[in-house]
Parts: C-alpha cells; structure tokens; sequence
C-alpha cells in the first residue's frame, strides 16, 4: 500500500506477500529473492531463514490472497459473507489537538469515545466483567459492536484516526488502514505498547488479557458466527502488515494472543471430541437389546459438530500463522520477533499434538541465531518449556540433532544472560535426552563454572553436578552419609584435578552452592576424611589433600558470608533477614564442628606451608564467643599452642601473615577470653624480642658472623616484622635496635643482606628450599611499622611538642636512610625502600592535618628536590625499562606476570605521591611521556593520573603534558639529529600527542584557557633556539609544531584566530627577514591546523554560517533508523577508493570499509554534512621529506594521491567547532545555506582539479579548461576532457563532486548561478556525460 511520508515512525516490515504455498523440505534453506525484511533486518543468518511454510494442518488449502486483505480468500468454501449495511452510525468525535510529547499526555491527546480503551487503561474493572459487557452490545448489534471493538485496536495503537460506520461500510481494508495511516499522530514516536510512564505502566497487561478473555467467553458460539473472528483476523493481518510500527507492533501482539487463545479452544474442542468418541464406541460396542440408537445417533451429530468446529479453529489459527505470524517473526523490529516466537512456545507447549512438530520447531531453530538478546532469550526460554517435559523431549529429536551445536555454542554468547539460559536448556536436555549430549558438548560446558558472572557459573555448576555429581542416593544410603561424602568428593576433587582448568577451588565451589550445598557443608566428614590415616593407602596425595583443604575452607567462607570470590560477580548487595538467619546458623554448625578439630588438623599438617595457609584462615569464620559460651577454653589453649609453633617453625611470608592474622582474629578485647590470648601473644613477642636484642648484641660486638647466626637474625627479624604489622609491638622499644643496624648497614655495608641455599627444618624431608632471608628488608619493615604505631598513638590523644619533634626525626631519618637504599646493589632491598618510602611520604602528606588534626600540623613532610628526582630517575630505570620488564626467554609467564605486578605497585604508589600533591605536578611529565609506549602495561594507571591531575590544576597540568613532549622531542633531537622528525620515534611523539588532545575534547570550555596557554608555550619552545648559521632546516625545535597540530582541533574558532596571530608575531620576531620567507614543513602544517575553512580560499562560507547541528529528538531519531533500509537504492558509490593516508593528525572515523560502497543516508538539511563527511573533502596531507616536497608527483590510478594536497586537520576541526557552537537562532535561512552548501560543492571540484598541476602526458593544460575557449562548454568539462584517456586522474571523486552539485542546483541551492551552473547540470546528468567517453574510464555510480 502507499503511505503518506510523515514524520511518524515508518519501517520496512520485510514481506508483505501473504501467499500460501507448499512446504518446503524440513531443514531446507529459504530461496536468495526473500522479502526485504530480511536484508533490512540483518538479525537472522542467510542460510537460516525461512521464506513461507503451510502448516502441517492445511496442506492442502492452496489459495493466495492479495496484499494483506484477506476479505475475499481468506475462508475456504466462500463461508465468509458480504457485510451487511449497519443498522446504527456512530459519530467520531473531533480530537482535540494537542502538541505535548510525553506519555502521559497521550490519552489526553486522544479524546475520541472508545469504553474499551479507557477500560484497559485505567485498570479499574475486572476483565471478565467488561467483555460480558461488550458481548451484550455485539449480540443486540454486531456492526455497532465489532467497530467499537476496532476502534479500540486502533485506540491502541496510538492513532487519532477512528474507523466511521462509512469507512467501515464501503472501504477495503487497506483503504482504511492508509486513512488511518494519514491521520497518525506526527508529534511523538511512540504508542501505548512502548510507553513506560504511570498511566501507560499496566497497558499491555490489560490489551492481552481482554483479547485472551474476549477468545474465552466466545468459544462456544460466537467465534464460530462466520463474522466476529473472520473479520477481527482481516484487520489484524492488514494492520500487522502496515509500515508503521505502530501498527505493526500491537496488531502482532494482538494477533499472537487471539492465536494462542484459538489453540486452547482447540485443545479443549479435541478433548471434547476425544470424550465424545470414547463414548460412541462404548455405546456401539454394546449388544444390540442394550444399544440405545437415539443416543448413537446424537453421539454421532455431536461428532460431525465438533469436527466443523475444529475444522473452523484450524482455519482461523492458518490465517493467523501464514497471514502474521510467517512474516512478522523476522520483522526488523526485535520485540515483535520476540513476541512471535515467545508465543510459539506456549503453542507448542499447549497443544503439542498439532504444534510440536518439526515444520513448526525450524522457525525457533533458525531465530536462535538472531543478533538482538531478547529474541535469542525468548527462543531458549521456549525450548525449556518443551525439554522441561521428557514427554516432549522424546519428540525433538530431529529438531535436537540439528540445531545441538547451535545450542551448545550460545553457552559462550557475549550476553550472559542468554548463556546462562543456553545452559539451564542443556541440563534439560541432559536430564530428558541424556544420549543426545556428547562428551564433547559437555566439556564446552564445564570451563565456564569458573567464569567471571556468578549467574553464568552458577548454571554451569548444576550442568556440572547433573552429569558428574547426582550419585544414586539410594547406594549412598546404604554405605551411610561419610560413605556418600567420599564418593562426592573423590569425584569433586578428581575433576578439579584432572580438568586442570583453574588453580582456585573458590570457584568451584561458588559454582556448585546452589546446586550442592548440602554435600559441600558436611564439614564433619571433610574433617574426619582428613584427618583419617588411610587416606595414603587409597591413592590421595599431597596434592589431593591440598585440593580438599581449599575446598573445606572455600565452603566455610560461602556459608558464612554468602558472598561469592573476589572478582566474581555480582553477588547479592543486600541479603533479606532470613538470609542472614541462616548464615549465622550455617557460622554455629561450622564453628561447633571445627573448634575441637582444628589444633589436629594444624598439628597433623603444620609442616606443610601451603596447609597451614589454608587452615589458618578458619578462625575467621567462627563465632569465636563460642569459646567461653561453650565451655571450649581447652581447644583455645591447643589453638594458640599451634600458632606459636607454627610461627616459630616457619620462615615463609604467607604462613606468618596467616598466624599473624589469625591471632589477631582472637586478640579482640570485647572477648572474654582476650586476657588469655593476649598472655600468648606477649610470650611469643617476648621470645622472639629477646633472641633479637641478644643477636644485635653480638653483631655489634663481632665483625663476622657464620652463616647459621645471619640465618637465625633474618628469620628472627622477618617473624617480628610480620607480627608488627598486625599487633603494636611499641612496649618492646623495636625502633632504636632496627634503626641502629640499618644505620650501620647503609654507612658501612656490614651487615649481610642475604643467604641463599640451605634446608629448612620445617619442610618434609629430602625438600630443598631456597631461602632468600633478607635482613636489611626486614629491618626496615619494622622501623616504618614502628612509626605508624607512634603516629597512631599520638593521633588518638592530644599530642606534646616533644612527642611530635621526637617523631618527625624519626620519619626524617627513616626517609634519609631509605633514600641512601634506593641505590642499593640488591634488588628487592632498592623497590621495598621505594615502597616504604612512598607510603611514609603518602602518610606525611598535607592530607595529615585534615579531619579535625590540624594538631599534627608539624608532621607534614614535604620531600626534598633530590629526593623527588631520585624517586623519577628509580622510576626510569626499573618501570619503564624494557629490558627488565620483558625479561629473559627462559623464565616462565608466571614470573614476568608477577614482575611486572610488581612494577605497577611501584607505579601506582609514585602516581599516588602526585595525586595526594607530595610531589610537584610537573614531576608527572616522567610518567605520562610513556603513555603511548607503555600503554599496554601500565595504560589505566597513568590515564587515570591524568584525569586525576586534570582535576588538581588544568593549567599545570597541561604544562605539564607539554614538558612531557618536550623532554621527547629534545631526547630525540640530542640522538639523531635533524632527521630524527622522518622516523618511527618521531611519529611515536605526534601520536603520544594526539592521545594527549582527546583528554581536551571534552568541556572545551573549562580546558580552553590551558589549551591556548599550551599552544604559546609550545610556540615559544619551537622558536627558541635559533638555526645554525648557513642551515636551511630552521629552529632546531621547530619540529615540535607538527607535534603542536595534534592540540589545535581542540581549539574554538577565536582561539585559533588568536594563536595564528600570534604565531605570526613570534616568527616576525624569532625569524631573519630571509627565513621568513621559507616554507619548512612544520610551519605550514601548523599553520593550516590553525586556519579554519574561512582562511583557506573560501569566500562563501562568510555569506551565511552554517547552521550548528542540533541533537535531533527521538522521533527523528527512529525515523532515521526506519527509513535508512529504504535508501540505499540512492547511496552513492565511488568508482574508486582513495587512499588513507599514512600520517593522521587526528582520529580517523570509522565509515564504510573498503572494498563497500559508501552508504549516506540523505536527510533534509544534511547536505553540508554529506559533503563535509567525503574522504575527498577531508582527506589530510601526509608527511613529506623536503626533497619529495620539491618534485610532487601524482601518485598511480590505483592510489589516487588527492589526500596529498589537501588539509584534512583543518577541515575535521570546522566540523567539531560547528557541532559545539551554541544554536543561535531557531529560524534557517534556505537560501543563505544553500549558496553555502554550492559554494563547498564547487570548491571541491577545484581541489581535485587543482590538486593536480599540468604535466606533458596530461594533454591540454588546465589553464585552457579555466580560460574556456568555448563559451558552451563549462570549465569544468574543458578540465576533464583537457586529460589525457589514461592520466592517473581521481575520476571517481571528480564525478562525486560534480554530481553533488549538481543535485544541489537541481533542489535550488544558490551557491554557483547562471551558466555555470547550468552547465555544470548538464556535465552531471547521466545522458550527456563526457567521463564516459573516455577510454579505460569506469562507469560512475548512480547517484
């Protein structure tokens, strides 16, 4: 049908053809001429789409209907009727008009008489209620009563155009839905179905439910009266087949419910014809003195009824199926795909007698392979409900075989939520079909319980557990519930181990909580399994004892918690009360269970590191009162026997930060049994201070120490290190020994900072351990500790003088020491001091004295010059230094993975120094000049400085980002040279800064004073060292200015204008009268990158600005989203692809790729656009040697060299400025703009012509074509047919350019007028074009 173009929202709905033909073979591919939904819709792969399919009921019904008017065909045997004339008119009231855009007011809006509508609407009356109503106004009259009932579709819809007695009386279906279509509402896009606002909130609730009632109260009579659904059906499919979406969209909706209300009418007419068989054959098999003929008489009339009836409905659901359903479940809008196939499902799921077949299965199959989310969610959702039932599942076979790979591949979709569907839908089919799922699909399944989504990992778990985990509980019970751990665990453990896919058991576990969590907390059989002697003899090892550890404690943390891992998410924000109920519930059982066994559990294990980690971390998870409560001191006493043990046997870190965490768990004072706890603790500390002061003492004294004494003092210091960063050691005066030896070992060295090689006596046996025991490291370690502790303490109460002058010494000579360690020989001793040293500076910032502590005013540290260059210069050597950071072949990843996590921190902690303002911003520069290079390493660090840094200070910041390009610039310049700017380091430094400007794009405003502050600094730098005498190259800085350029499209109109001007007065004053005159490369680069479009050549571009762009609303919005399809019969396609050139000062925009044709979708007023958006038009001059400057050539027919010529900076920054110019007016001025919409046209004619100069081999030179010898002929032509046949002329930018203008005079653009113009249309026309004349010339493109 033809529809008035409006402002409404219009789209392709794909075809519109409503033939029924033949089916086609099962699985067989639709035919390449399918409808135009399909390549509109771009949501269904090519070789999965089907084109139309009759039903498996109606095979043999053939027929062909016109359009979507079913009026005349839709019914076999011709039993739809004429319509009768109405017996009552209805008048329309007029609607009153009204401009307001939003939701609510829609109603307002549409002020017609509809009851049903205002119903619905308002939600007030019960469904029921309502259609009895209706129903009584159908049956006294069933014309007045059926167009109340379209009026209230149309109402729906969101139409202010009603269907009159008349209209309904005389005109065609589409006849009226074009009327209606005409009378749309133009202001808003959008329609009840799609309004979310308060009135609109429960519409479509109340829509389907009044079509699912209005199917339900007629089923015994009316839907049979050859004119309710007849006519109901022919205007659904009609209005389902409309361009508006509208339209489409509730007509669809409509459509889909009326169908799924018809297949439950159905279901219940086969029971009832079932019933009524099963009663004639009862009857018939009577004997003859007992056969009631009467009754098999009305049986059989009963039969022949419900057969008619049933024939009828099928008739009905055909119509609906071929007339709506098979085209709109591939329409180019997704929420009408997802209600077709969602609505499938329950017919499938309903009536899977007639539906549940293989013809109807494939359009499910085919859209799971659709690009938008919801559809592909709706299309599992389906499958679910009929794998849901192993009934059903047995009959999919065929359907599972086919599209399995399909299903099992969506378990890894970019949308979660749809592969957490996929999954649930697998473990369906796991459960109904296991034999369908090959060992192969099911290992696609198991990685994914350890992904990163909780929801993903969690159905995977369940997937996991149905396959390898639901044991036979019937055996289990027999072998008891310690019998049915073991088994559960042996197989948990074998697939943790065996898979080898992931390190961490958390994530296991996580995964299996919903599924198996009462297994997973039988911590009482872990435990004794653990503990049992046997475990040897049945083949566990050390490594599956390791595995059944982590797991134990990974499940206590889940029940006590309830959160999942770190780095998985997301996990629940806020738990309901009677989730809390049960995880202090789930914390009693656990703490009640382990309290007695954990001492065995460490005394048994506590040679074993990696255990002992693992185990030390379960007082966490107890409900510690239970100590006292419970009568339990003794275990406490056991507990702490083990911890000291274990710290006195163990030297590893991870085991002494474990202890050290774990009693400090227990030291809570709010305990009853702190005073105990806190006696263990003071003995351990005093044992180990003791040994100490005894083994300084001897150092002191002695000059050489043999090796087992050194190892003793390491291990000594790193255990009281550890301890003091939990518990406050302060009472046992560690300062003054530990400041004493590292003293002593940065003047003189003495002391020994490590040994390596040796057993340790707390490995197992025949385990050799290299033990890197570090004695400066430690020490230092306790000094900073040390002072945190006296800052804490003098923090808490109100501090003397003394104290504060004591402590800030402390930190004084603490910072000198560890600036003397940063140029150790030792590694490890260089990045710890740098760690402390930018803790202790982060912590003696200027952030000290806030919160109401001015009082420690006197604290603040403000670090030397030297040392924040010290600082910068360790930065350079051990961060950002290649050679220490890719490291050699032989080490494995895990190393350099963990090397350079361990440069990051050093980054991160001197980033923070810049953040917190202890260092000077500009001390910055030494970061942010390795952005570019070192981006993949440490990008988001410093991109967040320096959005930190943007935010403290933009002017220094920006002066700052300067000197970091400075500083490159120099380096490079001190290396090689002059020619330094034609290499790689060189473009390194123009890309490092256009990464710099895009920090710039945004809030131009604020950024502008830095921006122009930037540039005269940077001008300034590029003058300031003056050429060597006889040089041709200029300053030797003046490179820079290319550099500069990347800054200048951030920059207003003005501002530009400013800093050309003043460009132009440093040259006049930095430059001999004879240098002012060269052209070098740089200057002119930079100059264009400051010139708008204005200044370069252009007069019409002052006669009338062009109009800024305005953020269009959201109905122009969507009607360029539906119209886009229907144009690109009118793109425009170049004849050939200019080339991208090589050097970019700005970001390229992503358009058409090459090798595709350049789709523009044409919009009132977008002519500028169009043009301004041309390769041809903003191709940017790429970087030339000044001896390739001196013999420009054109480059060859196949690399069109057009670009060269041209300054695609300048052009770009126009556009930006237009589109952040505030809208001055609101009116336009048609004429004004066109003469600047021709006047660009045409100059981009004359840069293609000018870009190049006259050559011998071109023929005719162009200064005849400007000459024009012959007055009929335009210069335009002269300049084409003055080439030679087979120049390596761009002809297809050339007839790009002239057909734009001439389509621009053709509409009554003003920009070039008279003959010229003229001609120029005549050129352009396709009928007398002169490029086609020549030889070896490609055909242009239509346009």
């Amino acid at each position: 049908m033809l529809l008035r173009k409006s402002s409404r929202v219009l789209d392709s709905p794909g075809s519109s053809s409503s033939s029924l033909v033949q089916p086609q073979g099962m699985w067989a591919s639709p035919s390449s001429s399918v409808a135009q939904g399909d390549a509109e819709m771009g949501s269904l792969p090519a070789s999965g789409v089907p084109d139309v399919l009759d039903l498996s009921s109606s095979e043999d019904g053939g027929g062909s209907d016109s359009g979507s008017d079913f009026e005349d065909t839709l019914w076999k045997g011709g039993k739809r009727g004429t319509r009768t004339p109405l017996s009552c008119t209805l008048t329309a009231k007029r609607p009153r008009k009204d401009a307001s855009r939003d939701g609510g007011s829609l109603a307002e809006r549409n002020q017609e008489p509809s009851n049903l509508f205002e119903v619905v609407r308002l939600a007030k009356s019960a469904m029921e209620s309502v259609v009895d109503d209706w129903l009584e106004s159908y049956k006294q009259n069933k014309e007045a009563g059926f167009l109340e009932l379209v009026n209230f579709f149309i109402r729906s819809c969101g139409c202010k155009g009603v269907v009159t007695p008349e209209m309904f009386r005389k005109q065609q279906n589409s006849e009226i839905i074009q009327q209606l279509t005409e009378q749309f509402d133009e202001d808003s896009a959008e329609y009840p179905l799609v309004l979310t606002t308060q009135p609109w909130r429960k519409f479509q609730v109340g829509f389907c439910e009044l079509v699912t009632v209005l199917v339900r109260r007629c089923q015994y009579s009316i839907i049979y009266d050859e004119y309710l659904m007849d006519t109901l059906i022919s205007l659904l499919t009609g209005l389902s087949d409309s361009q508006v979406r509208a339209f489409r969209h509730t007509s669809t909706l409509a459509a889909m419910k009326l169908m799924t209300a018809l297949v439950r009418v159905a279901l219940g007419v086969s029971l009832h014809k079932d019933n009524n068989q099963r009663q004639y054959e009862a009857e018939r098999n009577k004997g003859p003195s007992r056969r009631a003929t009467d009754k098999l008489e009305a049986l059989l009339e009963k039969r022949r009824e419900l057969q008619e009836q049933q024939e009828e409905i099928e008739n009905m659901m055909n119509a609906i199926f071929k007339g709506v359903f098979v085209h709109r479940y591939r329409d180019v809008v997704p929420e009408i795909r997802a209600i077709c196939i969602e609505e499938m499902g329950n017919w499938m799921q309903s009536y899977s007698a007639s539906f549940l077949t293989d013809s109807y299965l494939k359009y499910i199959g085919w859209t799971l392979h659709d690009k938008q989310r919801e559809v592909r969610l709706k299309c599992l959702k389906a499958l679910q409900g009929l794998y849901r039932s192993r009934e059903m599942a047995a009959r999919m076979e065929l359907f599972t075989s086919r599209f399995k790979g399909r299903m099992v591949s969506m378990v890894l979709d970019k949308e979660s939520d749809v592969g957490v569907e996929a999954i649930k839908l697998l473990t369906l089919i796991l459960q109904n079909m296991e034999e369908m799922l090959t060992d192969e699909d099911c290992e696609a399944i198991y990685p994914v319980v350890y992904a990163s989504n909780r929801a993903l990992a969690a159905a995977a778990g369940e997937f996991l557990y149905r396959k390898q985990f639901d044991l036979d509980w019937e055996a289990v019970k027999e072998k008891g519930r310690r019998g049915g751990s073991r088994d559960f665990f042996r197989l948990l453990l074998a697939f943790f181990i065996e898979s080898e896919l992931h390190e961490h058991a958390a994530y296991l576990v996580d995964s299996l909580w919903d599924c198996a969590a009462p297994l997973l907390k039988d911590w009482d059989g872990l435990t004794h399994l653990l503990l049992e002697e046997s475990l040897e003899e049945a083949g566990w090892g050390d490594q599956q004892e390791n595995a059944l550890i982590e797991i134990l404690v990974s499940s206590m943390r889940q029940a006590t918690e309830g959160k999942p891992p770190v780095g998985r998410g997301p996990g629940k924000k806020v738990l309901s009360a009677r989730e809390r109920k049960a995880l202090e519930d789930d914390r009693e059982k656990l703490t009640q269970y382990l309290i007695p066994l954990l001492p065995q559990l460490l005394a048994k294990f506590s040679a074993d590191a990696e255990k002992v980690v693992l185990l030390l971390a379960a007082p966490c998870y107890f409900n510690l009162s239970l100590y006292s409560s419970g009568r339990l001191e003794k275990y406490l006493e056991q507990l702490l026997a083990q911890l000291r043990e274990v710290v006195e046997k163990h030297t590893c870190q991870e085991v002494l930060e474990a202890a050290s965490q774990a009693l400090y768990v227990l030291c809570n004072p709010e305990f009853t049994f702190y005073s105990r706890v806190d006696l263990a603790r003071s003995c351990l500390v005093d044992a180990l201070t003791d040994k100490f002061q005894q083994e300084v003492a001897e150092l002191l004294q002695v000059s050489y120490l043999d090796e087992d004494e050194v190892y003793s003092m390491a291990a000594t210091l790193k255990r009281i290190s550890v301890l003091h960063n939990a518990h406050d050691l302060t009472p046992w005066q560690l300062y003054e020994p530990c400041s004493l030896l590292l003293q002593r070992a940065v003047d003189t060295g003495e002391v020994p900072k490590q040994v390596l090689g040796g057993l340790s006596g707390s490995q197992e046996p025949g385990r050799l351990l290299t033990v890197g025991t570090q004695v400066v490291i430690p020490i230092m370690t306790c000094v900073h500790f040390s002072i945190l502790w006296d800052l804490a303490h003098v923090s808490d109460t109100v501090p003397a003088q003394k104290e504060l002058l004591a402590l800030k010494r402390k930190v004084a000579s603490f910072c000198s020491l560890c600036q003397s360690c940063l140029n150790d020989m030792d590694s490890s001793v260089r990045e710890q001091a740098f760690v402390l040293l930018s803790d202790l500076l982060l912590v003696f910032s200027p952030q000290l004295t806030r919160g109401e502590r001015e009082a420690l005013e006197l604290l603040v540290y403000r670090p030397e010059v030297a040392l924040q260059s010290q600082l910068a210069g360790f930065l350079m050597d051990h961060v950002f230094n290649h050679a220490e950071l890719v490291g050699s072949d032989e080490e494995d990843s895990e190393g350099k993975i963990e090397r350079l996590h361990q440069r990051r921190n050093l980054l991160a902690g001197f980033c923070k120094l810049i953040i917190y303002n202890v260092l000077e911003l500009s001390a910055a520069s030494d970061v942010f000049k390795h952005y570019a290079k070192f981006y993949k390493d440490y990008g988001d660090i410093i991109k967040e400085t320096l959005s930190r840094a943007r935010q403290i200070d933009r002017d220094e910041w920006a002066r700052t980002l300067l000197l970091s390009l400075q500083q490159l610039l120099t380096e490079l310049l001190l290396q090689q040279g002059p020619d330094a700017v034609y290499s790689k380091a060189f473009l390194e430094i123009r890309d490092l800064a256009r990464r710099f400007s895009m920090f710039f794009s945004l809030h131009q405003l604020h950024n502008r004073q830095a921006l122009v502050a930037l540039h005269k600094a940077g001008i300034k730098f590029a003058f300031q060292e003056p050429a060597p005498s006889g040089s041709e190259l200029g300053p030797l800085n003046l490179p820079f200015l290319e550099v500069l350029s990347e800054f200048s499209p951030r920059l207003l109109r003005p501002d530009k204008k400013l800093l050309l001007s003043y460009l132009e007065q440093t040259c006049q004053a930095r430059l001999s009268p004879q240098q002012r005159g060269k052209a070098w490369n740089p200057l002119l680069t930079y100059r264009r990158s400051l010139r708008s479009l204005d200044d370069m050549g252009s007069d019409a571009s002052r006669i009338a600005a062009p109009r800024p762009r305005r953020r269009p609303s959201a109905a122009a919005k969507r009607r360029r989203l539906d119209d886009s399809s229907q144009r690109g019969d009118s793109s425009l396609q170049l004849s050939s692809r200019l080339e991208t050139p090589t050097l970019t000062s700005t970001v390229l925009k992503r358009g058409h790729q090459p090798g595709s044709p350049a789709q523009l979708q044409e919009e009132e007023g977008s002519e500028l656009d169009f043009v301004q958006s041309q390769p041809w038009f903003s191709s940017q001059r790429s970087r030339e040697s000044p001896s390739q400057q001196q013999l420009r050539v054109p480059r060859s027919a196949s690399r069109p060299g057009l670009g060269s010529r041209m300054d695609r900076l300048s052009l770009m920054e126009e556009e930006e400025e237009m589109v952040i110019q505030e809208e001055s007016s609101d009116e336009e001025d048609p004429q004004g703009l066109d003469r600047v919409r021709g006047a660009l046209a045409g100059r981009a004619i004359g840069d293609v012509l000018r870009a190049y100069e006259p050559r011998p081999d071109w023929g005719r030179p162009l200064s005849h074509s400007l000459a024009g010898d012959d007055p009929n002929v335009s210069c335009v032509q002269w300049g084409v047919w003055g080439l030679a046949p087979h120049s390596p002329f761009p002809w297809g930018s050339l007839y790009l350019a002239v057909r734009t203008l001439a389509a621009l005079l053709a509409a009554g653009g003003a920009g070039l007028g008279g003959t010229e113009g003229t001609k120029a249309l005549a050129f352009a026309s396709p009928a007398a074009d002169p490029l086609a004349q020549l030889p070896g010339r490609p055909a242009p493109g239509p346009l």
